[in-house]
């Protein structure tokens, strides 16, 4: 159950992302992160020592060695000493645990980042390792395969179809033409195959990235921030680990969190959904009851970049950035991970009038 936000008013203060690449070849982990820390810093006019928790995700299979974000604390200072956790998932989830330690009171601010390179490897083939050890993994079902049995699941049962799938590609990627961090910019053709049914313009980009956040608590918030985007909600949920017993159509998780979250008690005008592919916006869209009234994924979204390990956090960031900037007033966010969007996190933001 997520701590009740009535507690304590909480609010992102300030966001910054990476330009989001194919590759980053010439740059560590450290040397892709620390030009961000510092942008959102800057931001807010706060030094390290002025930040009260650190809260970081990442994934060590990405980095490819144990205790890899040890490391990346490199890019957030070794003096003077911090309060620091790390989550090994998406920084949306390292969002959540800071958002709890300032709502009980034992920080008023914190740094939140995420990251992730995946261009050294195959992407498709680390994610495997998610899977049940005795049954699935063996088999080598990579992501995009998995994706593509839960897009054939929502055409057979008559609930989208390649146009409409197409349709949701070309509207993201030409939303992403004016964010200047996205990796894929402008429509363009489907492309072929990956695994039928999902075709190339189905699939996000591989590619390297990463993105922080500032949380703060109540005046200190306004101080830092002419317009706080309010945390009003926040929860997540999981879903059986077997997908043999899913219905792949439908999130009851997303739609769980959204309810715990406060998103079906007031309408949102913005919704940045955490959707890898195409037909996993079909099944966000119908758990958290979203109309054709709400601007879902002005940024792009994740089939405009997808850096794994930070593409949730980035939603959570973009959805916060339209509120800084006056241009919605009460935004939902979605962060996922997993296979066929096995585990879902759901935050409602709000800005003051």
């Amino acid at each position: 159950m997520a701590p009740t936000p009535a507690a304590r008013d909480v609010a992102i203060v300030a966001f910054a992302q990476s330009d989001h690449r194919r590759r980053t070849d010439e740059l560590s982990e450290v040397e892709l992160l620390m030009p961000v820390l510092h942008q959102v810093l800057d931001a807010t006019g706060l030094k390290t020592s002025d930040i009260g928790f650190t809260c970081s995700g990442s994934s060590d299979y990405l980095a490819g060695r144990a205790f890899s974000f040890t490391m990346a604390l490199d890019g957030v200072g070794a003096w003077p000493p911090i309060s620091e956790s790390h989550v090994e998932m998406d920084g949306a989830w390292a969002l959540y645990e800071a958002w709890v330690k300032i709502l009980t009171g034992e920080a008023d601010t914190a740094l939140v980042y995420g990251y992730g390179k995946s261009s050294p490897g195959e992407v498709r083939d680390v994610l495997t390792r998610q899977l049940d050890p005795y049954y699935v993994a063996p088999l080598w079902p990579d992501s995009v395969a998995l994706a593509a049995l839960q897009a054939q699941a929502l055409i057979d049962a008559g609930e989208t179809d390649e146009p409409a799938l197409a349709a949701v590609a070309a509207r993201s990627r030409d939303a992403a033409s004016a964010n200047s961090h996205a990796q894929v910019r402008g429509s363009r053709p489907q492309g072929d195959y990956v695994v039928h049914p999902l075709r190339t313009g189905d699939c996000p980009p591989i590619g390297d990235g990463a993105a922080a956040v500032i949380l703060a608590a109540g005046d200190r918030a306004r101080e830092l921030c002419a317009r706080p985007a309010w945390i009003r909600g926040m929860d997540h949920r999981i879903e059986a680990h077997g997908l043999g017993v899913r219905d792949l159509t439908d999130s009851p998780s997303t739609r769980l969190a959204g309810e715990r979250a406060g998103a079906f008690e007031l309408p949102v005008d913005t919704a940045e959904l955490h959707a890898p592919f195409t037909s996993q916006e079909i099944v966000l869209r119908k758990a958290l009851r979203l109309g054709d009234d709400v601007a879902v994924n002005p940024s792009g979204g994740a089939l405009a970049a997808n850096p794994v390990m930070a593409a949730g956090l980035v939603r959570l960031g973009e959805a916060a950035a339209r509120i800084h900037r006056g241009e919605s007033d009460r935004a939902l966010a979605h962060a996922t991970s997993g296979p066929c969007l096995q585990q879902n996190l759901v935050a409602v933001l709000e800005g003051e009038s």
